[in-house]
């Protein structure tokens, strides 16, 4: 029998990944994204989902859906340049450049996309690109790859990173006047939990004539009074380039980036990832739609949300677990040590709850820990209940002792 070789060669890395605790595996929901539902046969309390707000399975999100698939049919089929770019398309971006105060916005087919697209379609061989070492992995081979020299500045630290623009400062390049500087950065760090320091990094781009370019997927909806995200307040000039997702908090699919009339035409004539993939369906714009309405006038949702997180924080520190410094619906518990985390995860849903464990590489070694996410559809009683079971675990196993590296 022919050996197989790719098999024989990938083999040693998955089994090396299982022994170091560091595997992964996917579950199977079958309902819909509620705290209550079932996944791969068994009915679990959830808190690891993305949507913040309650609205991926909101009844009229789904009408909407359904009317426009009625419609528009099931999928865009074409990108947006050729015959993919519907009505619905349109509004949305009309709409999204309202909320956010901008003068136009863009739609792309996921975050990860629009995070590659923008970044490699503005900045090139001969200029830096300057991101955050916590940054998310799209932002982070956006810039890898673009060809641009790429400089990581210390987690939120606008110190470290004027420090690092004076070094590009003019003087050190024959081209400068044509040497773009682009800095990057998570508005809401997903594996934190923590925001950015908005006001210190627009003073240091200014200062450096840099631009900024904020990825705020996990504050877009659940920040700021009307839900405008971390950039509300700020003005397109202090953040030209703003992107948000819609998979999130919005509870549908795609992501935007929002900005000027010459950052819009330039990613639609040079990001590639916008020219050459297929439009989200109308119906999935419909839908958002919808969604971005009652985000607008249900500000009730958001209210919810954070009296949601005080419980959970103010619970967790009564039982002396160490949660990071995070005001948002991320409420990671620091464990530490993979195989601990994995133990603290299986324990969780063995009582009934789903709370996943983040290993490395997706966060540093030594950090692994339980991504606790809250959402608008919580009650507080199920907040009650997940604190009662990770009382439970504290006290068999003891609260674990965590020395970041």
């Amino acid at each position: 029998m022919t050996a197989d070789l790719l098999t024989e060669a990938l083999s040693p890395e998955l089994e090396a990944r299982r022994a170091a605790h560091l595997y992964r595996s996917r579950r199977t929901l079958n309902g819909p994204q509620q705290p209550q539902t079932q996944v791969d046969g068994r009915d679990l309390l959830t808190f690891c989902s993305n949507d913040y707000l309650g609205l991926a399975n909101d009844p009229r999100v789904i009408e909407r859906f359904q009317q426009a698939a009625s419609r528009y049919g099931a999928g865009s089929g074409a990108s947006h340049l050729v015959s993919g770019h519907s009505a619905e398309h349109h509004g949305l971006e009309e709409e999204l450049a309202a909320f956010t105060g901008r003068d136009r916005a863009l739609l792309f087919s996921t975050g990860f996309m629009a995070n590659l697209g923008t970044i490699q379609a503005l900045v090139g061989k001969g200029d830096v690109v300057f991101q955050d070492r916590l940054n998310h992995a799209s932002l982070l081979d956006g810039g890898l790859h673009s060809g641009a020299r790429f400089k990581r500045y210390q987690h939120n630290d606008a110190g470290h990173l004027n420090r690092l623009l004076e070094k590009t400062s003019p003087a050190a390049s024959v081209n400068h006047h044509n040497r773009r500087k682009l800095v990057v950065t998570d508005g809401v760090f997903s594996m934190d939990g923590d925001c950015a320091p908005m006001q210190p990094l627009i003073e240091t781009c200014q200062q450096h004539n840099a631009w900024l370019m904020v990825d705020d997927a996990h504050g877009f909806g659940c920040l700021g009074d009307n839900g405008q995200g971390l950039g509300a307040g700020f003005s397109q000039n202090e953040i030209p380039i703003l992107m948000g997702t819609l998979g999130k908090a919005i509870g549908t699919s795609g992501a935007f980036i929002a900005g000027s009339d010459a950052l819009i035409e330039t990613l639609i004539q040079f990001a590639r990832p916008y020219i050459y993939t297929t439009a989200i369906p109308p119906a999935i714009a419909a839908a958002t739609r919808t969604s971005l309405n009652i985000v607008q006038q249900e500000p009730e949702r958001r209210q919810h949300l954070n009296t949601l997180i005080a419980q959970f924080r103010t619970g967790a520190q009564q039982l002396g677990l160490t949660l990071m410094d995070s005001p948002t619906a991320i409420q990671p518990i620091l464990i530490g040590d993979d195989a601990e985390t994995l133990s603290w995860s299986h324990k969780l849903e063995n009582a009934g709850l789903l709370v996943t464990a983040i290993r490395p590489p997706t966060v540093p070694k030594g950090s692994a820990r339980l991504r606790v996410t809250l959402s608008a559809s919580h009650r507080a009683e199920q907040i009650d209940r997940l604190l009662a079971v990770l009382a439970d675990i504290a006290q068999q196993r003891g609260v674990p002792e965590v020395v970041l590296p």
